[in-house]
């Protein structure tokens, strides 16, 4: 039943993800999305850890987790699409730089992200979000580097895409509205979450391990 409710939840987001896509909303509700996806995020976190907390349970952190997470897809999904076509339709804001150099860095980083996914499943068990909840601690490869190689990967990735389409709106909205809403999801429930799930052994992680900028391991 989890995994058909898995299946049904990712089909949602696809399904929203392509009406957001093919819609051409008004230039009031085009920013409205933009923005307002991004900073649901900051009540659905912190009302998520509200629930986990209330009940602090392996069980309890399986059952919330999924429903956050395809929430955080679908929000900030929406949010990043309609981002993208401000981005394509904005005269303004203009990155006076070679779009060869914002292609090259936009392959480059798409293939880190696809690395932090693949290093994922491999050592954790697990994809990206609700797809498939993590069945091990990856803590080691980039994960021994940083926590967070994903989120990092991903936000070089969404800059180097703004460079490439030189649009200084779309880096913008990534470094003030997609980095600070996914840190705080990740600082508010994602870390308890991961507590939760993998105790002490994620603890020790946690303090040997920097969130998001990365650090040699330490022996």
């Amino acid at each position: 039943m989890h995994a058909v409710l898995r299946i049904l939840g990712f089909v949602l987001c696809l399904l929203i993800w392509r009406w957001a896509g093919s819609h051409a909303f008004t230039p009031p509700w085009s920013a409205a999305l933009a923005v307002g996806g991004a900073l649901l995020i900051f009540p659905a976190s912190r009302m998520a850890r509200s629930i986990l907390d209330a009940n602090a349970t392996v069980q309890r952190a399986q059952r919330v987790a999924p429903f956050l997470h395809y929430f955080i897809m679908i929000a900030l999904g929406s949010a990043v699409i309609e981002s993208v076509k401000m981005a394509r339709v904005s005269p303004r804001w203009i990155i006076p730089l070679p779009p060869g150099l914002g292609w090259q860095l936009t392959i480059a980083t798409g293939i880190v992200v696809a690395l932090t996914v693949g290093s994922l499943a491999l050592r954790g068990l697990g994809a990206p979000f609700a797809i498939y909840l993590s069945r091990r601690l990856a803590a080691s490869g980039m994960y021994a580097w940083t926590r967070n190689p994903m989120l990092l990967s991903l936000l070089a990735f969404f800059v180097s895409f703004g460079l490439w389409t030189r649009s200084g709106l779309f880096v913008a909205w990534t470094i003030g509205l997609f980095l600070p809403a996914m840190l705080y999801y990740l600082k508010t429930y994602e870390e308890r979450e991961l507590e939760i799930r993998f105790g002490k052994a994620y603890l020790e992680y946690k303090a040997r391990t920097p969130l998001l900028w990365p650090r040699r391991p330490r022996a």
